[in-house]
Order: C-alpha cells, then sequence, then structure tokens
C-alpha cells in the first residue's frame, strides 16, 4: 500500500522547494518538533523531491524515480527507524539491511500510519554501521541518496562503538557531494550535542485544526483509530496540532490520565501530594513518556480554559491560559538531560495558584 498522502506543512515544503531550486538545501538536516505532527513524512517527501528526474516540479509523482519512492522501492532512498534489537550480537550489513526492509514493509502494510516505537527499540550501533557504510557507497540509480533516519533521539550508545559513532558524525558534518541526510527527532534535546551542532535545524509545526481534520477523515487513518464515542471536535482537541500521537491510543492515554493526574495534585491543598506524584513521576529512562504527558498536560489546559471562558468564570479561563506557559517551559527542561521527579514538583509548586 502507497503511504499516506502529507497532510500539512505548505509553508514549509515551499521553504524547500526554494531551497532546492537554488541549489542551497544543507546536506544534514534534523526535522524537530512534537511526536505525531509527521515529520518523518515531510522528511520523505523532500527525499522524493531530491530523487526525482524532473526537478522544476519536484516531486513531479509521475516520472519512475518519483513512482518508487513513493512505494518506498527506490534504492537510493533509505529510510531507518527504531527496530528491536536482532538476536546476532554484531549482526552484518545484510542482516540489518533485511531487518529495516521488514520494518518498512510492516509500516506500508498500514500506509505508513504506526504507533510511536516502544521502550525496547532502537537505532543501536548496526544500524549506524550500516548507514554509514551505505552511504560512502554510489547511487544504485540516481545521482544521488537521501538517507533518513526517524526519531534520531533513539540512538543507542554502546560500549566500544566509538568508532561507528565517529564515523557516523564525520558523515553528518561533511556527507558526501551526492547525499542527504535527514534526522528528525520529537526530543532533540535528547540528542548528542555532537549530533546536534553537526546538522541544520528546521522546526516542524504542528498542523492547525482544518488539516487535522482532514488528517482525521482519510478512511486509513480512521481505520486505525480505537477512541470510543469521541466525537470529532473532542478528537481535534485532544490531538492538539499532533494527529499521529492519537495512533497507538493506549499510550496517549495515559499520559492524559497522568496528565489529570498532575492537575489534581496540583489544585490539592497539601504540599504532600503534590510531593508524592512527583516522586511517582519516575526518576530516569521515561523521558519520552515524560514529555507525552506534558504535552497532553497542555491539551488539559487548553480545555480548562476554554471551558471556563465559555461560561464566563474569567479568572479561571486566565489562569489556565498562565499555567500553559509554566508547562510550555518544562517541556523545554524535559528535551535534555534532566529528572522528571525534579521538573514535576517545580512545575506543580507553579501551576498550585493557578488551577486551584
Amino acid at each position: 500500500m502507497p503511504l499516506l498522502p502529507l497532510y500539512g506543512h505548505t509553508a514549509l515544503l515551499d521553504r524547500f522547494r526554494d531551497a532546492l531550486s537554488r541549489q542551497s538545501l544543507p546536506g544534514s538536516l534534523l526535522l524537530q518538533g512534537p511526536r505525531g505532527i509527521g515529520k518523518q513524512q515531510v522528511a520523505l517527501w523532500l527525499g522524493r523531491s531530491l530523487l526525482c528526474e524532473n526537478p522544476d516540479r519536484s516531486p513531479c509523482g509521475e516520472c519512475k524515480s518519483c513512482r518508487m519512492s513513493s512505494a518506498l522501492q527506490h534504492p537510493d532512498l533509505h529510510w531507518f527507524f527504531p527496530r528491536p534489537r536482532l538476536k546476532d550480537s554484531d549482526p552484518d550489513l545484510a542482516a540489518v539491511r533485511g531487518d529495516n526492509v521488514d520494518g518498512i514493509m510492516e509500516r506500508l502494510e498500514s500506509s505508513g500510519v504506526y504507533e510511536a516505537p516502544g521502550g525496547d527499540e532502537g537505532i543501536f550501533v548496526a544500524t549506524v554501521r550500516a548507514i554509514v557504510q551505505t552511504a560512502i557507497m554510489s547511487p544504485a540509480m540516481g545521482r544521488r541518496k537521501v538517507f533518513v533516519v526517524g526519531d534520531a533521539d533513539r540512538m543507542v550508545a554502546q560500549e566500544g562503538a566509538d568508532q561507528a559513532a565517529n564515523a557516523f558524525l564525520k558523515l553528518l558534518e561533511e556527507p558526501p557531494a551526492d547525499t542527504t541526510i535527514i534526522l528528525t527527532s520529537s526530543e532533540s534535546g535528547a540528542l548528542l550535542p555532537t549530533i546536534r551542532s553537526r546538522v541544520v535545524s528546521v522546526r516542524v509545526a504542528p498542523l492547525s485544526e482544518q488539516e487535522v481534520r482532514a488528517f482525521l477523515a482519510d478512511p486509513v487513518v480512521s481505520a486505525h483509530l480505537d477512541v470510543g464515542p469521541r466525537t470529532v471536535d473532542e478528537l481535534v482537541a485532544l490531538a492538539s496540532g499532533a494527529p499521529g500521537r492519537l495512533i497507538g491510543r493506549d499510550s496517549w492515554q495515559a499520559a492524559l490520565t497522568q496528565a489529570r493526574r498532575l492537575l489534581d495534585a496540583a489544585a490539592a491543598p497539601d504540599r504532600g501530594t503534590r510531593l508524592r506524584v512527583a516522586l511517582g513521576q519516575g526518576a530516569s529512562g521515561a523521558r519520552g513518556k515524560f514529555s507525552d504527558t506534558l504535552d497532553a498536560l497542555t491539551v488539559l489546559l487548553h480545555e480548562r480554559s476554554r471551558s471556563a471562558a465559555a461560561k464566563g468564570f474569567d479568572s479561571e479561563a486566565v489562569g489556565s491560559a498562565r499555567a500553559i506557559e509554566f508547562v510550555e517551559r518544562a517541556k523545554e527542561l524535559a528535551s535534555g538531560n534532566v529528572n522528571p521527579q525534579l521538573v514535576t514538583a517545580s512545575l506543580l509548586r507553579e501551576l498550585a495558584p493557578l488551577v486551584k
């Protein structure tokens, strides 16, 4: 099955078209933004544009390269993303490629509608070696190669892997003239500074409400949603500009549940409740879940502010709106190497006078 059409991001695509027309696109890019807004779809669109045989209107969708890359069958379009660790502790290039093809086929079976990678999935050193080894080869069909590395923040450091890591850094810093590397990340702060300093970062903005509605109306998407009796308006509010995170509803529902727990704790009259909830957040290994919780908290506060304003409760509406500012600041901290417990404790203290 072909991938879903790309919804939204019109202004960003126009920027990329302009850069392509001027041949000024950087060799190494990082697309960053909230989970579920379509960063990998944008990266694959850019890959198709780079490989298109009609550069004056790329991607034309008609040439052989466009047809092959749209089906993810172009030999010069390489898509890597977190996968479960292979059983072989030191797999060769063929094994990594085979596993990667299996992963792509799994995503294609649902037209590219997929859940966020699980906690046991990562981009391991064997995959990094495969990227580097493939990058030094000549293009198989066209004049250039494109590498899309999704969820690049899930690159797993391994003991004794310095050589592969250094080779990857060198590749990012000086990619071959016929090679473009596009990383994506929902948690760019989790990327190593040595990686961030070697790429040009581009922020991918959330979708508009109209674009979210178009995405949710796609029959392929609706077939993968399991959100109970919610209305479209409720789904649009839940998505908060990132409808892809509604895929894999369990993880998003868990984030909403935890966000409600944070709101209740912030409104509690005693400091002990806030402290217990903060300690229950988890001290490490939960950066992705913590970020999802903060995203869900923003959604809940938006709903709270709108509802209060509609009822004429101006003080409550203003307090919820101000609370969002503190949550956004916490999100910035969460993108780095922080202790979620400490951030949560500070956040609840700041929210307490605003949500009572």
